[in-house]
């Protein structure tokens, strides 16, 4: 849901989404036995540069994204060029806080890996946004995450317009 959230929401807004696959092939199978078709592999998307990388929960992407060198070295390279990153779910504290990509942010992750995260004052907000990170909870925060992402490239007037057109505010 996280994944599909984001991407929808941020098409929506008209952005240019690359939907990358860390496997060996396009199609990759979510949790809940849920298929996606990315639009890259991760070797060719690595290629690129980005104006934000996210990355999606769940406790096996998670654990795939935290092994793949070339994804991390993908966010590191976007953190010292100081360009937005984000991850929710499971994935802030698997991969971001083990890689040094939480060091000095304030971050939220699924509840259950909170206490893996160094700086826990802000775990109980369903997103927060710190300089150029942005993490968020779980499934049910994804819609926030993916509107406050809209906010933070397109202005409020654009997050507003979509979240009325969701019925998620009048």
């Amino acid at each position: 849901m996280e994944a599909v959230m984001i991407i929808d929401i941020l098409r929506r807004a008209k952005a240019n989404i690359v939907v990358a696959s860390v496997g060996d092939n396009l199609e990759i199978l979510a949790s809940r036995k849920v298929k996606l078709v990315a639009d890259l592999l991760l070797d060719e998307a690595a290629k690129l540069t980005y104006d934000l990388v996210v990355l999606p929960g769940g406790l096996g992407g998670a654990q795939a994204f935290a092994k793949s060198d070339k994804l991390v070295n993908l966010l590191k390279k976007q953190a010292e060029s100081n360009k937005p990153y984000g991850a929710i779910c499971a994935s802030p504290a698997l991969v971001l806080g083990p890689h040094g990509l939480l060091k000095g942010k304030k971050a939220t992750a699924y509840p259950a890996m909170c206490d893996k995260l160094s700086d826990q004052s802000h775990i109980d907000n369903r997103v927060v946004v710190d300089g150029n990170l942005i993490t968020s909870r779980g499934p049910g925060t994804s819609m926030e995450f993916a509107l406050g992402t809209v906010e933070k490239f397109f202005g409020c007037p654009k997050a507003l317009e979509l979240a009325k057109a969701l019925l998620v505010v009048r």
